[in-house]
């Protein structure tokens, strides 16, 4: 993988000649614009980029992405053992442990030619963007780092400008807005209260607004609910990027409420790591005082520490009281089917979507 230079596409810049890569959150209020992951599990990378400069996501160049065949991909969770999760987290709810958790699922699928030729992640990203594209998509390519990451995500985990701090969760999803009723817009209140409180812990008390709540937002082959909350950082805060993933990561609209709580519920019924799934994506440009980073949501990654290198994929739903176990599962289908497609379009001749309800169990 040597002939594929590390990269970073985000926020409508592109970034090139690496300089340094480290896990130590402070250095995002150092100097230096920043590349950063952060995986679910708490590992974080940081990569400062010496050449940055706008420009546009690229556009497909033929024969640079060869996606997995549509029959490959494996979830970690099956439909039984998916459902049984939700009727567990039902149970939780019942006796007042939670109210929220999400529980997500991870898909799997070897890639047929792993060779930079075919196989370049920016040409993933290049293809998301035809297919869906959002407000956040993105490219970090650190290949002797083992981070190769696509993502499509629409959603804000953290915004910074200066002390002003802002907060985009996302809960709620359906086909169209119809779909969206009092148990998506319960969801949504339940995990923008759970930000608010995270904020809440590193921002200016009084400061923290919700100036929107529960606004429909249509994307391509569904609608979100997002509500939006911003608060005030000290104006001698230190370390302020530091305090901020520290006392609100990971992001609570993956999680759930009480955020604890679903945190241990979560490690109990999910088979597989998340990794940047639903983890932070972005970049930091400490310089200025500014940055973005999204919820690792709609986002590939590649793992080639396997005999096969392995694209990866997640999807997940936010389980509350009312929910359907069936229902929750299509779910997962509907936020992964037109994702997995992309991804496996240019190997797949007849471009039909695959089914992820239908995928293998892994192993």
């Amino acid at each position: 993988m040597s002939d594929l230079t590390p990269l970073a596409r985000l926020g409508g810049h592109l970034a090139t000649d690496l300089r340094d890569v480290t896990s130590d959150p402070e250095a995002l209020d150092s100097t230096g614009w920043w590349a950063v992951v952060a995986d679910y599990e708490g590992g974080l990378r940081c990569a400062r980029f010496g050449d940055v400069r706008a420009a546009p996501l690229p556009g497909p160049v033929p024969g640079r992405w060869r996606g997995p065949a549509p029959q490959d991909w494996v979830s970690s969770l099956d439909h039984a053992a998916y459902t049984e999760g939700v009727r567990r987290i039902r149970a939780a709810i019942a006796t007042g442990d939670v109210y929220q958790v999400n529980l997500c699922r991870v898909l799997s699928a070897p890639l047929p030619d792993p060779s930079p030729r075919a196989c370049d992640i920016d040409q993933l990203t290049a293809r998301l963007a035809q297919g869906t594209p959002a407000a956040h998509a993105g490219t970090v390519r650190l290949p002797a780092h083992g981070i190769e990451i696509a993502t499509a995500s629409p959603e804000l985990y953290l915004a910074r400008d200066g002390s002003a701090v802002e907060s985009g969760p996302i809960k709620g999803t359906g086909r169209s807005a119809a779909d969206l009723g009092d148990k998506e817009r319960a969801e949504n209140v339940m995990i923008t209260d759970l930000v608010r409180n995270d904020l809440g812990r590193v921002c200016v008390p009084g400061s923290i607004t919700v100036p929107e709540l529960c606004s429909a937002e249509p994307y391509r082959g569904l609608v979100h609910l997002v509500s939006t909350v911003r608060g005030e950082l000290p104006k001698d805060a230190k370390r302020p990027w530091a305090r901020l993933l520290e006392d609100t990561f990971p992001p609570g609209s993956i999680t759930g409420a009480p955020k604890s709580s679903a945190l241990r519920l979560i490690d109990a019924l999910e088979a597989a790591p998340r990794g940047p799934y639903t983890g932070g994506i972005g970049w930091v440009d400490a310089d200025r005082g500014v940055g973005e980073l999204a919820v690792g949501i709609r986002t590939f990654w590649i793992e080639r520490e396997h005999p096969h290198a392995l694209l990866r994929f997640g999807a997940g739903a936010g389980i509350i009281w009312d929910s359907d176990p069936e229902a929750e599962w299509r779910e997962t289908e509907l936020k992964a089917s037109r994702l997995l497609a992309v991804a496996s379009g240019e190997y797949e001749e007849d471009k039909t979507a695959p089914r992820p309800g239908s995928v293998r169990k892994s192993t």
